[in-house]
């Protein structure tokens, strides 16, 4: 486990001529916005962007882990890793995996919730298994210990109030993949370590694009995906609804600290150019609120994300190469 102090952050090493740039890919948080990452996730590497480390929260670090887990496979067998087959496959477990509701999280019966909230043992409105179950059953971590890739997810401790990142080491990987994408009330918090003590729920409860921890190991390329626009939804939306409220209430507090996660990253690297140093920074956003009701959503709403996704990262790649 990696406990990432919060800024100032000390300047990575100056990189000169003869130095590679370490490339990093960072992943944002978003929900099942996340199809928008995996679209433009294909368009970077299609461009030719190819990451040395990952770093993900909420749906960020289940994207972020299934990436590590293609490029751990195709290293295994081949010793060569195909970056444009890893962007297909991450858009095919998206298309073939993530289809419906109940594919991520049922809503438990009002009996269980009732019950357990008496008892004081609220677990959650919404039952994570099986996506819970679906990261399992896609996921080898011994391969993606063995694999290429760096990566780290971030989960917060609701005991501390702390920031935490894991790297693939950590034994208790998988369980703060769990916790960046276990959403507040709506989903259980998760025990990492099976200890009571700790308790972990999305990463995006503090930071939402973790650009600083990136920055922090010394990246000094940095592509950021982000499923968030720099405003907020617009569309009306039943308020009246307790889980769509809540969506709502969590989209409007998660824009703001995307905002403020970029803001921060774009003025760090702009004092980097101004001493000499550099620092390249790609974030590739949505122009325009993406909307997708995670209660009740098809398979065509996923792959409109999907296409929105790489279009977006087309567009902003196509502008920064010309």
């Amino acid at each position: 486990m990696i406990n990432n102090p919060v800024p100032p952050v000390p300047h990575p090493t100056a990189v000169s001529s003869e130095v590679k740039p370490i490339k990093a890919l960072v992943l944002g948080g978003g929900s099942l916005k996340g199809a928008f990452q995996a679209g433009a996730v294909m368009a970077l590497f299609e461009s030719g962007f190819v990451p040395d480390q990952l770093y993900g929260i909420s749906v960020g670090s289940l994207n972020a882990t299934f990436i590590a887990n293609e490029t751990a496979r195709q290293y295994a067998e081949s010793g060569h890793i195909d970056w444009e087959k890893v962007g297909k496959y991450l858009i095919e477990f998206w298309i073939r995996n993530i289809t419906k509701p109940d594919d991520v999280a049922v809503i438990r019966s009002r009996f269980r919730l009732g019950y357990n909230t008496l008892i004081r043992r609220f677990d959650g409105l919404l039952d994570n298994s099986p996506i819970k179950n679906l990261i399992r059953s896609h996921v080898d971590l011994d391969a993606i210990r063995k694999g290429p890739l760096k990566i780290k997810v971030g989960a917060v401790d609701i005991i501390e109030g702390d920031m935490r990142y894991a790297d693939a080491q950590d034994p208790d990987f998988l369980e703060y993949v769990y916790a960046s994408s276990s959403l507040p009330f709506l989903m259980p918090a998760v025990q990492i370590g099976g200890d009571h003590r700790r308790a972990f729920l999305d990463g995006g409860l503090r930071e939402v694009a973790p650009l600083r921890v990136a920055i922090e190991d010394g990246a000094t390329d940095i592509a950021c995906v982000a499923c968030h626009a720099r405003k907020i939804y617009n569309e009306k939306f039943n308020y009246r609804n307790l889980l769509n409220l809540m969506d709502r209430v969590k989209d409007i507090t998660v824009n703001q600290l995307v905002n403020n996660d970029i803001a921060w990253a774009e003025r760090f690297a702009d004092r980097e150019k101004l001493d000499g140093r550099k620092l390249q920074l790609t974030i590739i956003r949505p122009t325009e609120p993406l909307y997708l009701n995670m209660m009740k959503f098809t398979s065509d709403d996923i792959g409109r994300m999907i296409v929105s996704g790489y279009q977006a990262g087309t567009d902003v790649l196509k502008v920064k190469n010309s």
